[in-house]
């Protein structure tokens, strides 16, 4: 492979990889659209998420559809990102890299509660079921929410380290400057933040700042990495 095939192949990397990640990126913004307005405000007991169910199921499947495929489309900017920054600052390139990878990988095992949830709800509204089973499925549905909950947790607390790592490799590269490395670090310092608080209450609204310190940092970075195939 000669120099100009080697830097085509650097191009599609890096043009990959952000296209990837602004796809992924809306994909994540329009899950929060979709919920808002389709599928609407949480329930406020226990009974109430189960009853709903039939009505909001394929809702449900179509949002955490999506939130899937938007996770997975930042696989790749992550490895883009990891390529770019490689030769300037290898090992905050590659440690962020895996650290947003597996940050990324602990919300997508989250990312399809529907699939427990459906047998649930097929059992609650059964013909035989009684009111002593249908109150036990309830508190069951929201055990199920939690083992759900725990993966995600864990995705927002390390993918933010992964921002942070970057970001500090950003630094010495002058094709991202330390503007750039210092929006990562911050968005990355915020998500983290954010992260420890949702653990210490769950019940806190903390966890969503966490995503959109993702989003930010996909659809800023994944722009930044497609512009950059193009000055190669």
């Amino acid at each position: 492979m000669n120099n100009s095939q080697m830097i085509e192949q650097e191009k599609n990397v890096l043009r990959w990889g952000g296209l990837s990640g602004i796809l992924g990126a809306s994909l994540l913004i329009l899950v929060m659209v979709f919920v808002s307005v389709v599928i609407g405000p949480d329930p406020t007991n226990l009974t109430e998420w189960v009853t709903r169910f039939p009505n909001i199921h394929m809702a449900r499947v179509a949002e955490n559809g999506m939130y899937l495929v938007g996770l997975l489309l930042e696989v790749p900017l992550f490895l883009a990102l990891f390529w770019a920054l490689r030769k300037t600052n290898l090992a905050p390139a590659l440690f962020g890299s895996v650290m947003g990878i597996v940050g990324l990988v602990a919300m997508i095992i989250s990312a399809t509660p529907h699939v427990a949830h459906a047998p649930l709800s097929e059992i609650y509204h059964s013909a035989g079921a009684t009111p002593e089973a249908q109150a036990a499925i309830a508190i069951m549905w929201q055990a199920t929410w939690g083992v759900f909950s725990a993966p995600l947790y864990v995705g927002f607390f390390v993918m933010p380290i992964g921002l942070i790592l970057l970001g500090v490799a950003m630094f010495g590269s002058l094709a991202f400057g330390k503007g750039l490395g210092w929006v990562s670090v911050v968005l990355g310092v915020l998500g983290l933040v954010a992260a420890v608080l949702q653990m210490v209450d769950p019940a806190s609204p903390f966890g969503g700042i966490s995503y959109l310190a993702g989003i930010i940092f996909y659809f800023v970075l994944g722009w930044k990495v497609y512009r950059l195939s193009k000055t190669l």
